[in-house]
């Protein structure tokens, strides 16, 4: 891992006497107050205007409490016991059995506006922690650590923290399990310091995500909230410590296993980054933050092609002839990308054998997969290719010849899962060995895309007999940048039995993350919305399943089906070679409509709207320039009136008019009522962006299962047409 702070434009080395230091971007302030010790943050939140930054740290000083310190005390940025907190510490460690106490004195602090870089050092320590506010409010915070003692210093934990305002009273943050990621969980803001943890090795289907906590009834849309994610794709704590006698604070860091990080002398540690993000517009406005962040990277995707993955068409069961017929039926309805998932390889005819074996399989493949990729790159789509690098089955070559290369010691009674184990790709032989396996075959066959999929937790997972997780994952880090690196054109989706690895760390090296294993449009409605939270939806690989889910059994619409998958990075899983005429004409239509609104959907503002009951979905897109929405509205439980409330759309032009009409190329739900909407039997609507905003429009009362697209397009004004 880098620090952040490469690649600064200019800075300003501030004396370490300056009182105090203003970070100002994306409409989002941070001011620290700094002395010899480490710094304390003063405010962060919305701008405070053109002030005496001194007269605001004098204003909001701590006094001495009833029964306590003696003294005023800070809560700095890694606060600890010298400093009077009593709170879960940002910083733990020993040295031999002794604890590690240091009592911190700043040395250098170099900044510029969006960027401060603080050194402190204690007696044997060295600590470099970097705050970077970028132009969309998104702070992040690294910290660099280094021994300078004599002997090993044992890290327990460095852990990245933020006060929040005094009025958050609500906490929120997500569980789940494997095809139900990303599961809101909410609760009063407890007293105490209240900590989950997470073990699973990988970001895990149950990972918090992102901890918020914020003021009484903080909705999507409304309320003062602030957020934590930590970047990184393993073990990771997530924090908030609400305290009686101190400002509550939020953080986040690295779960660090019993002896799996020690320095020796010299030697430095680099955390993985801390996001923070605050938004004055509830929890939209968090989002907001991240996706704008995210967009801005250098060499962020852009055009998001169709694709179509052969996994719920065909499983395990690959044969020529009918991979062929699948390729032709993909290129003539829109398809731009198709990828042979799972069952390519020696040995693989299920998922007990041949993981780790990277090489194809010459019984059915006699001459190779050439015959299906030039057929598929002559119907004019790209190709892709699954691998699951880091595991193995026990049933392999590789296996059989290296029993050093895993993780986990199967001998020892280490348990199976979906029946293989890990690789230990920190050993530089099983580095190179994936590396140029894989790359060997993005070479013959010129693969455009990767599915690296990652499908089991990392239970009992050592190196020599020490914790190995951290190591683990930066080998995997180091080892898709390397692959990028010799392949610069490649992409690469991220999936770990589906949503298990969806986190800002992993995107880092990839292109797309798979949202969950599950394609069950109903599921999926509140699957990708948790994960909109985060990431934007050229990021979300969501795809059109066949009717009868094989993860739920349920049955559902196909107009359903396209309209959740719509929203995302668009594609299908489904053996569509056995598609009826009409199913195929609406997939065409579903990806015609979908190549012309994708530029708005992948780079337009994500909101979430009440609807005025638990069982409706509405999520828009809106055009930064207010100019275009598409909207989508999706019915998951029958409503509680025969009426239908009317669509309020508040974020458009209010002095303009908007054309209002169905998605054309989709077709409309069935309808249970006698008759539309008079504006839908018309086809259309014309209304200014204030009656959307403060009226509305009526919809169509639509039964469980059922969703309507909408679109509204700016209608140009008198003197512009």
């Amino acid at each position: 891992m880098t620090l952040i702070s490469q690649g600064r434009d200019h800075t300003d080395e501030l004396p370490v006497t300056s009182r105090h230091h203003v970070l100002h971007r994306g409409g989002v302030e941070v001011v620290f107050a700094l002395s010899e010790g480490l710094p304390e943050v003063v405010h962060w939140g919305a701008p405070l205007g053109t002030m005496d930054a001194d007269e605001l740290v004098l204003s909001t000083r701590r006094q001495v409490s009833p029964s306590a310190l003696d003294s005023e005390w800070p809560v700095t940025v890694l606060p600890g016991e010298h400093e009077g907190w009593e709170g879960r510490p940002g910083f733990a460690a020993h040295r031999s059995g002794k604890a590690a106490l240091p009592r911190w004195r700043t040395t250098e602090v170099v900044s510029d506006d969006d960027r401060l870089r603080v050194t402190a050092i204690d007696e044997d320590l060295r600590l470099i922690i970097e705050f970077l506010l970028d132009d969309a409010g998104v702070l992040r915070v690294t910290h660099e650590l280094v021994n300078t003692g004599d002997d090993d210093l044992d890290l327990v934990a460095l852990e990245a923290t933020m006060p929040v305002g005094d009025l958050a009273s609500e906490a929120l943050d997500f569980s789940g399990r494997w095809t139900r990621e990303r599961s809101p969980q909410r609760s009063r803001l407890l007293e105490g310091s209240r900590v989950r943890e997470t073990r699973r090795g990988r970001t895990g289907h149950d990972s918090p995500m992102l901890l918020t906590v914020g003021t009484r009834a903080f909705d999507n849309r409304s309320g003062e909230v602030w957020a934590v994610h930590l970047a990184w794709s393993a073990d990771a704590v997530y924090r908030y410590d609400a305290l009686p006698e101190a400002s509550t604070l939020i953080g986040a860091g690295p779960l660090l296993r019993a002896g799996e990080i020690v320095l020796a002398p010299g030697a430095r540690f680099v955390s993985p980054p801390t996001a923070f993000v605050w938004s004055n517009r509830g929890i939209d406005g968090v989002a907001d933050r991240f996706h704008a962040s995210l967009r801005s990277r250098a060499g962020h995707p852009a055009v998001r092609p169709v694709t179509l993955n052969t996994w719920e068409a065909v499983y395990f069961q690959h044969d020529l002839e009918p991979l062929r017929a699948l390729a032709r039926i993909a290129a003539d309805i829109g398809v731009e990308r198709f990828v042979l998932d799972d069952g390519w390889f020696r040995g693989r005819r299920h998922d007990r054998a041949g993981l780790g074996d990277w090489s194809v399989d010459p019984i059915i493949w006699p001459d190779g997969l050439h015959p299906l990729v030039d057929d598929v790159r002559r119907a004019g789509m790209q190709f892709g290719l699954w691998f699951e690098p880091e595991m193995v089955n026990i049933d392999s070559d590789l296996a059989r010849e290296h029993p050093e290369w895993l993780l986990q010691d199967h001998l020892a009674g280490v348990r199976s899962w979906r029946h293989q184990y890990v690789l230990d790709v920190a050993n530089p032989a099983v580095f190179d060995y994936l590396l140029d396996s894989i790359s060997r075959l993005v070479t013959e066959y010129e693969l455009d895309y990767i599915k690296w999929d990652q499908n089991r937790d990392l239970i009992e997972a050592v190196h020599e007999g020490r914790a190995a997780v951290h190591r683990q994952t930066i080998a995997v880090y180091a080892l898709l940048e390397a692959l990028r690196l010799r392949h610069p054109g490649l992409e690469i989706e991220s999936c770990a039995s589906g949503g298990a690895r969806v986190d800002l760390g992993i995107l880092e090296h990839t292109d797309r993350v798979w949202a969950s294993d599950t394609n069950d449009p109903i599921e999926r409605l509140d699957i990708q919305r948790w994960t909109e939270l985060l990431i934007p939806l050229e990021l979300i690989g969501s795809h059109v399943g066949p009717p009868s889910t094989h993860t739920t059994g349920r049955e559902t619409t196909l107009g359903l089906r396209i309209a959740v998958a719509l929203f995302g990075s668009f594609g299908i899983e489904w053996d569509i070679s056995q598609c009826s005429p009409d199913e195929l004409e609406q997939l065409r239509d579903a990806i015609a409509a979908y190549r012309r609104l994708r530029g708005l959907l992948h780079s337009g503002v994500l909101a979430h709207l009440e609807g005025g009951d638990d069982g409706i979905r509405i999520t828009s897109v809106t055009a930064h320039d207010r100019s275009r929405a598409l909207v989508r509205v999706a019915r998951i439980a029958s409503s509680d009136r025969a009426l239908p409330r009317l669509l309020r759309l508040p974020e458009l032009d209010p002095a303009a008019e908007y054309l209002v009409r169905p998605v054309p190329e989709l077709r409309l739900p069935r309808s249970i009522e006698p008759t539309r909407p008079p504006w839908m039997e018309r086809g259309q609507a014309i209304l200014t962006g204030a009656a959307l905003a403060h009226r509305g429009v009526r919809l169509p009362l639509l039964g469980p299962g059922q969703a309507l697209v909408l679109e509204l397009e700016k209608v140009p004004a008198a003197s512009e047409a």
